[in-house]
């Protein structure tokens, strides 16, 4: 007696808001097409949202991870519904950007959140300094009657919520695919040779760009073979003599260094070519095993 086939897992991408990123559910048992709108598992139960991605097969090495479920298809009321809010909210945001302007404040109201009983409105907003919006949380509550609640958000996460096209001329990282922000420091600027005055370093949120971070460990790993600026090193020559001098300069992705000598003139030296004292040891893996690189 032939069994039937396991059914086919799938993934599809659901954001809950326009503001988040699409996360993968799992989805059986019906059809779903980007644009539908959809009830799907939360921590907190359960939540509306908008497919984004279209379904695909759940890959091999995805299936020991814990997806939460699409638990059906929004009906048609309730997704007018759920896309009503959603106007309500942009209005909501025009409108605490007038009343906190009327009042003063120096504040960005990024977002606003509408539960959807209507009975708490969660404004999202980011500042420079220290507010006392204690005036604007009575006006709001007037306007919108329900409980305000405010929630202020650095410059990073206003700038993934509002979305944008950073200098490279793509979708910003933040908004399109990073799932946390990591720390950036000036090391790692330092580590690249950008010079710290330059403002391309900083991003369209004003902080040092995320991106920064990306060459980071490949600029560790090939600086940790160089010699430091000023190590007194000796250049192979013909003959099988050497030249002592001094590095004056590194040329990290390109494995060289530029050396000064007693007369005067430098050279551009790949790191072959070099030695200096405390070198490291490096061995590079070939075909026929690891090899000491010279």
């Amino acid at each position: 007696m032939m069994q039937d086939s396991p059914a086919v897992e799938h993934l599809i991408g659901i954001r809950l808001r326009e503001t988040a990123q699409a996360d993968d559910y799992k989805l059986s048992g019906f059809e779903l097409h980007v644009g539908d709108i959809c009830i799907v598992e939360t921590a907190a139960g359960t939540a509306f949202g908008e497919v984004r991605r279209p379904r695909r097969e759940l890959p091999d090495f995805k299936r020991d991870q814990a997806f939460r479920r699409v638990v059906g298809k929004a009906t048609t009321s309730e997704a007018q519904e759920w896309r009503a809010r959603r106007e309500r909210e942009k209005r909501a945001i025009e409108t605490g950007g007038v009343k906190a302007r009327e009042k003063g404040l120096l504040i960005k109201v990024v977002d606003v959140e509408i539960e959807p009983d209507g009975s708490r409105v969660t404004v999202y907003f980011n500042a420079e300094e220290r507010v006392d919006f204690r005036d604007l949380v009575r006006d709001l509550a007037r306007e919108f009657h329900a409980r305000i609640e405010m929630r202020q958000i650095g410059a990073r996460d206003t700038t993934k919520a509002l979305d944008g096209i950073g200098p490279c001329g793509r979708q910003l990282c933040c908004s399109s695919y990073l799932r946390k922000f990591e720390p950036i420091s000036v090391k790692m600027a330092k580590a690249q040779d950008m010079p710290l005055t330059d403002s391309r370093l900083l991003g369209n949120c004003g902080r040092l760009k995320c991106c920064l971070l990306y060459e980071f460990s490949t600029y560790e790993e090939l600086r940790s073979r160089l010699p430091r600026v000023n190590t007194p090193c000796d250049v192979a020559c013909g003959g099988g003599g050497c030249m002592a001098g001094k590095v004056r300069s590194l040329r990290v992705l390109k494995e060289s260094v530029v050396v000064g000598f007693p007369d005067g003139t430098e050279a551009e030296i790949p790191l072959s070519e070099l030695t200096w004292e405390g070198r490291p040891h490096v061995t590079l893996a070939g075909p026929e095993g690891a090899k000491p690189r010279p």
